[in-house]
């Protein structure tokens, strides 16, 4: 049996995702026109709103800024103090009022009529003072607040919210962003560690562990000690990736060990990967096969050894 939460909390997203609907086939021409202006902006998105909209706008902001296009909050209080000045000439103004009469908005849109800064309001009332003074103004549905008393933003921020997404999207796709793109706004946290490169982890140069196929054993040891990998590449005469020492082929090869040369122990054929695979895959190659290191070869060149990757490069920046 339902409790009287749960039949609340279904009628507040019912309702709410009513309003997405009318939303949703309301677009029109005007949402064009909002995209084309924001795509000719030669400067940043300014996005504003007071209370519950200051919010949604600073979400739309941060959305906008990391998916390829310059943006920034403004708060319209402060910029009736000095921060209208952030604002300038090749900007594109983004203003956010439900009502569309915020008194705190006055300075900030006469601002932008003052220095012909193109400016889209977003409000629920066509007549009102913003989406007058709008060069393209982009109206929410009529529809009730959440709340049921109508006076606390919920159905109207969601909206808010959703057609910021649909503007950021709208750019994104226009202007073929893509995941690396996304990398580059995004270096920290999960998301971006999901993003990085196997290039942007591993070990090259000095630090990469390798010998030549005749090397002895005795040389190869050296080798895996001092770079502190626990493997070493051997590689054939002609620079190529020929196999690999693990301390498994140590042990295999323990009776009379010295005695022998780096590819008379190695495995031949080693997993590798490329340097421009996302490191997500090596983990996942790592996982499956049950090592924990893989060399990083250039597939341009028949396999010459760039580089050497660790799964414990991966747990640093989260993978794994």
């Amino acid at each position: 049996m339902s409790s009287s939460f749960q039949t609340t909390g279904r009628r507040v997203i019912h309702t709410e995702a009513q309003a997405l609907a009318a939303l949703e086939s309301g677009l029109d021409g005007s949402f064009d026109r909002a995209v084309e202006l924001l795509l000719d902006a030669k400067g940043r998105v300014i996005v504003s709103g007071m209370g519950k909209s200051g919010h949604i706008a600073r979400k739309i902001a941060a959305t906008f800024a990391s998916t390829g296009t310059p943006a920034h909050f403004v708060h319209p209080a402060e910029a009736s103090h000095g921060d209208l000045g952030m604002m300038a000439q090749g900007d594109v103004a983004l203003v956010l009022s439900n009502s569309g009469e915020t008194p705190e908005l006055a300075d900030l849109v006469a601002y932008t009529r003052r220095f012909a800064i193109p400016l889209i309001g977003v409000a629920s009332r066509p007549a009102s003072t913003l989406l007058k003074q709008s060069d393209v103004a982009l109206v929410l549905p009529q529809a009730d607040e959440a709340c049921g008393t109508g006076i606390v933003p919920t159905t109207s921020t969601t909206m808010t919210l959703a057609l910021g997404d649909a503007l950021a999207v709208a750019l994104m796709e226009h202007r073929a962003f893509t995941p690396e793109h996304f990398r580059e706004f995004h270096p920290g946290g999960k998301l971006g560690a999901r993003l990085s490169k196997v290039r942007d982890l591993m070990h090259s140069g000095a630090a990469l562990p390798l010998v030549r196929h005749a090397a002895p054993m005795g040389d190869t040891l050296i080798e895996i000690s001092q770079k502190g990998f626990g493997v070493a590449g051997v590689c054939a005469s002609d620079g190529t990736l020929a196999g690999i020492i693990t301390d498994g082929d140590l042990r295999r090869k323990m009776d009379g060990l010295l005695s022998h040369t780096a590819g008379d122990v190695m495995t031949v054929g080693p997993t590798t990967i490329g340097p421009d695979a996302l490191a997500e895959e090596a983990v996942a190659i790592m996982n499956q096969n049950k090592i924990t290191c893989l060399f990083v070869v250039d597939p341009d060149s028949a396999g010459q050894p760039l580089g050497l990757l660790h799964i414990h490069d991966c747990l640093r920046v989260g993978l794994g």
